[in-house]
């Protein structure tokens, strides 16, 4: 019996074949999301008091403020975007700090270890000590609604 070649795809066909993926893969977001009843007005409003999330809450932030007048808004966008754009750079030295260990390739290695500290450095000062700071005021506020 002659073994079977594994079945595989040509690099360019797949290439070719992404945006037919994510085309489909949108289609199939948007009628997930459109085919579903939506979410109730009471659920919304408690996940917003607890998680404040930033960007299209407006509605929902108006009556979360009427009903709980005592929690503050999340007003850290530019903040949050700039943490995130760190946490990115950070979270891709902790990936590529083993793949340069493993190549034994050292300028690479010494480098991302030091964009490591750096980036650590910065979210410890523009994302961890304000989330300390803030935590404290979110349990406060957490505690009047109960």
């Amino acid at each position: 019996m002659p073994l079977q070649q594994p079945f595989t795809v040509p690099d360019a066909w797949v290439l070719h074949f992404f945006p037919v993926l994510f085309g489909v893969s949108l289609i199939g977001c948007i009628a997930g999301t459109y085919s579903a009843p939506p979410t109730d007005e009471e659920t919304l409003i408690n996940f917003y008091t607890r998680v404040r999330p930033w960007g299209w809450w407006k509605p929902v932030e108006e009556k979360a403020l009427v009903r709980y007048p005592h929690i503050q808004p999340n007003r850290n966008f530019k903040r949050d975007a700039f943490n995130v754009a760190i946490g990115i750079v950070w979270q891709c030295t902790l990936t590529i700090i083993p793949m340069y260990l493993v190549v034994r390739e050292q300028l690479g290695l010494w480098s991302s270890i030091a964009l490591l500290l750096v980036t650590t450095l910065i979210l410890r000062k523009t994302w961890y000590k304000p989330l300390c700071k803030e935590e404290a005021r979110y349990n406060e506020e957490m505690k009047q609604l109960k």
